[in-house]
């Protein structure tokens, strides 16, 4: 397995851009990382320069890449209006064609349709049909570049289209590629799956990426409020060999804070050094707990 963490750790904004790319780079090998999780938007603004900068800077420092989407609501696979299910299409098709440039091979999140959820609509079935139609298209660029996508299930307070394993593999099925994979999270898991190990089998060879943070959005080991030793055991009765990606959310306010809903502080009042601290010993500890038995 290959670790990683997404880029919005340590801060309080979504916004990132190239130059602050680099010294997340740097970081994240410092503290021993092997993956960095980028924002498949930022990708889609970058021009080929930047990414061709970043890849070289990402390599020099044997940092890999994930890319990460939780799209906006005009790039809507899921949308009723067809203009903006093809604006969609298009924005993960330059996504995906970028990525080569960047070499990054993996694109995970809740690409189906857009994040957060309003509820304005729940037409769940209408959802389905329009957005694994937008989805076998995609697939097609996905194929032909070598790209694969997990789509994120998550919890009932994110999405209404997929919000368990079994849904996610039914949801695979009926696009038919074997560019397209499932994403779980042990955050969303801890809501809505009876049980983490028996979700990581229903998933087995179409689980693709898997995202681990505590019940809280804590990193993982910091409370333990999720059984990593079953988590683990899933993960090996399966051969998952895959990325293992933090997404934790320490720091209440700004953009982040609201969008994830952190309402209050949940790093001990630590500085950046501490907030170093903690997630090197959170990689620390998945090390181990995920290493093979």
């Amino acid at each position: 397995m290959k670790f990683g963490t997404l880029f919005s750790y340590w801060n309080t904004e979504w916004n990132c851009d190239a130059a602050g790319y680099a010294r997340l780079i740097e970081k994240v090998a410092a503290i021993g990382f092997d993956l960095l999780e980028i924002s498949a938007d930022h990708v889609h603004r970058m021009s080929e320069e930047e990414l061709v900068r970043l890849r070289e800077h990402a390599a020099a420092h044997r940092i890999g890449f994930t890319i990460n989407s939780g799209p906006a609501k005009e790039f809507d696979l899921a949308s009723v209006e067809a203009a903006t299910r093809q604006n969609g299409i298009a924005y993960f098709e330059t996504i995906l064609q970028k990525m080569v440039v960047l070499g990054a091979d993996s694109l995970a999140g809740a690409i189906y349709s857009y994040w957060p959820a309003d509820f304005v609509s729940t037409d769940k079935e209408g959802a389905w049909e329009r957005s694994i139609a937008a989805l076998k298209l995609v697939a097609k660029t996905a194929e032909r570049l070598g790209i694969t996508i997990s789509l994120e299930v998550l919890n009932r307070n994110e999405t209404y289209i997929l919000t368990t394993s079994a849904e996610a593999v039914e949801y695979c099925r009926r696009i038919d590629s074997p560019s397209m994979k499932i994403l779980l999270d042990t955050y969303h898991m801890n809501i809505e799956e009876d049980d983490l190990l028996e979700a990581i089998r229903t998933a087995g060879p179409l689980l693709g990426h898997f995202h681990v943070g505590e019940n809280n959005r804590k990193l993982p080991g910091m409370n333990n409020s999720i059984d990593w030793k079953r988590v683990a055991e899933g993960l090996h009765e399966i051969g998952y060999d895959g990325n293992v990606v933090m997404e934790p959310f320490l720091l209440a306010g700004g953009a982040v804070g609201h969008s994830i809903r952190v309402w209050r502080d949940l790093s001990d009042g630590a500085d950046t050094a501490g907030m170093d601290q903690h997630i090197t010993r959170s990689l620390q500890f998945l090390r181990a707990e995920f290493a093979a038995r």
